[in-house]
This record gives C-alpha cells, structure tokens and sequence, in this order.
C-alpha cells in the first residue's frame, strides 16, 4: 500500500514528465543523420540495374540496400500527420544535415517515408503514412529552405512495423529519410 506522501510525489512526476515517446526518442544530431545518409550505400547497382522511383518505394530489397536512419522523436500524435511548432528544432536538425549534403552533392536525393502503427484499418493507416511523409517534406522545404527537388515522399502505413504489435506503440509512428540517387536513373 503507498502512502498519501509516496502516491502524491508519484502523481506529480507523472504529471510532470513528458509523454514516454518524447521522453524515449532523442533526435539524431544533424552530423549522424548526414553520416548514415553518406556512407557507402550497401550495394552499388550498375547503371544498366537502376530502376524508376515508383520502382525502388515498391522494393523492399533496394530499399534495404540504400542508406536510411529512423527518425523517431518528431512526436505525431495517434492519428495525426501534423507537425507541431513545437517539433520544430527537431526538423531542423534533419534540415541541417541535409542542407550539408546537397552542398556538397546537389545529385543527393532522400525519399521521406512514412510509418504508422497498427491501430485501425490497413486503407486509414497507409493514407496516414502518406501524409505524413508529406507532412514532413511540406516542413523541411517551406520552414527550413531545403529544395524540394531533392526530397521525395513514400508512405507504408503499418508494413514495415518496428515493434510487431497490433496496439498503439509511438515507436511505429515515425519517418525513415533513405537516400536513393544510387538506385534510380
């Protein structure tokens, strides 16, 4: 049994803290997100193996080849593609490093793709993901100047789950930024 003094301090820092997504996902510096993004792609393909970009968003195994790095600390809430104001020092970190890699190849091109969790219908879930990712591009070229020739939007609604559940779980509810200017033509 706690006592009134245990259950009192109990709810204040539960009132406190911050949601446990803010408090568990922390924004990659600009400087990891710009290495993840420029290390050597897993594969080179020739030029004669490069595909469309509706070509690599549908294939997972050119997709698991190309650079990438999870964004998870851009907090969506359930059901929602907006960014808050408030999330944005995160999106500028990520427009920074890229800003820094269109500098020294304006040939870079990342695909913004978007996750949702589990929760509700496959249809809902992958509209979701798509706004998202939209949601995001939308951000980082109209508050952050980053050119939108560069970026390129996907969504996956609930396929690529990181944590395999069917409840709601903040860590599915995220952006992958892939590079693929090695993959198309």
């Amino acid at each position: 049994m706690l006592s009134r003094r245990t259950f009192a301090v109990a709810m204040i820092a539960a009132i406190a803290m911050p949601s446990l997504a803010s408090a568990q996902a922390t924004t990659p510096s600009a400087a990891t997100i710009e290495r993840q993004l420029d290390a050597a792609p897993r594969q080179k393909l020739r030029p004669n193996e490069r595909v469309t970009i509706r070509e690599f968003k549908r294939r997972p195994d050119l997709r698991r080849m190309a650079r990438s790095i999870d964004i998870q600390s851009i907090n969506f809430e359930f059901g929602s593609a907006a960014i808050a104001p408030s999330q944005y020092g995160k999106v500028e970190i990520i427009a920074d490093a890229l800003h820094r890699i269109l500098r020294r190849d304006r040939g870079a091109r990342i695909l913004i793709e978007g996750h949702t969790d589990a929760v509700g219908s496959f249809g809902s879930n992958q509209l979701l993901s798509e706004r998202r990712a939209a949601s995001l591009k939308r951000t980082l070229v109209g508050e952050f100047g980053v050119p939108a020739y560069a970026l390129d939007t996907v969504g996956y609604g609930e396929e690529f789950l990181l944590v395999q559940t069917q409840q709601e779980n903040w860590r599915n509810r995220r952006v992958t930024l892939r590079r693929f200017d090695d993959f198309v033509r």
